[in-house]
């Protein structure tokens, strides 16, 4: 499966497009439902570890938009040090929930 960004590598400027972007977002939140429907199937850690490290990658996604917008608009600069901190606690909250000991 390619990631978004291989797949506009030649023409990075579509990711501008709002009807681009709203497609980006539909295919993330479908494949959220996967990942849920999977999980509920059979209640797996492995599953629930798959799910944690997809909701992770979307952050990261989701600080690098800002990271462009800022480079490329002069939007405000994306608060790394609170991205991080969320990403540690979304982690430590979602392990403790599924009892997985890191």
């Amino acid at each position: 499966m390619k990631s978004i960004r291989e797949i506009f590598k030649n023409n990075p400027s579509l990711l501008d497009e709002p009807e681009v972007q709203q497609l980006i977002d539909y295919c993330e939140e479908l494949q959220d439902e996967i990942v849920e429907f999977k999980f509920q199937k059979t209640d797996n850690k492995e599953l629930a570890m798959l799910d944690m490290l997809k909701e992770v990658i979307k952050g990261c996604n989701a600080i690098e938009k800002e990271q462009m917008e800022h480079d490329r608009y002069g939007y405000p600069a994306p608060d790394y040090q609170e991205t991080i901190s969320n990403l540690k606690n979304y982690i430590y909250e979602r392990c403790k929930d599924e009892k997985i000991y890191l």
